[in-house]
């Protein structure tokens, strides 16, 4: 974990935080007893804007689409929000007969800013 952190402190060689660090496998945003918030929490903690991440165990082909359209979302509309963007995509899961439930498009969520 100590190492996690290091990598995304500021440094020398990148003044700026990471924005916003996508964890879409299996659990990145579960906790346990060294980090409440997992892998995502860590990386807010070490100064990650924000993180893109995973309650539970997720369908291959639903993460790919889900994140997948969440970065065409970020990417088309410079004003919408990271929690906006998350919506639309999650939405967009639903409207598909074979994502409509909700094991597959509820286990994401952003930490950190999600303006």
């Amino acid at each position: 974990m100590d190492a996690l952190e290091q990598l995304f402190r500021p440094c020398a060689l990148r003044d700026k935080p990471v924005e916003l660090l996508t964890l879409s496998a299996c659990e990145t945003a579960a906790g346990d007893d060294r980090a409440a918030l997992g892998l995502a929490g860590v990386a807010v903690k070490a100064g990650a804007r924000s993180a893109l991440a995973t309650l539970w165990f997720v369908n291959d082909q639903a993460s790919t689409t889900l994140v997948t359209s969440f970065y065409t979302q970020l990417k088309n509309d410079p004003n919408i929000s990271k929690a906006m963007a998350l919506r639309t995509a999650q939405t967009g899961l639903i409207a598909q007969p074979q994502y409509a439930h909700p094991c597959y498009w509820a286990p994401y969520l952003i930490i950190g800013n999600w303006l």
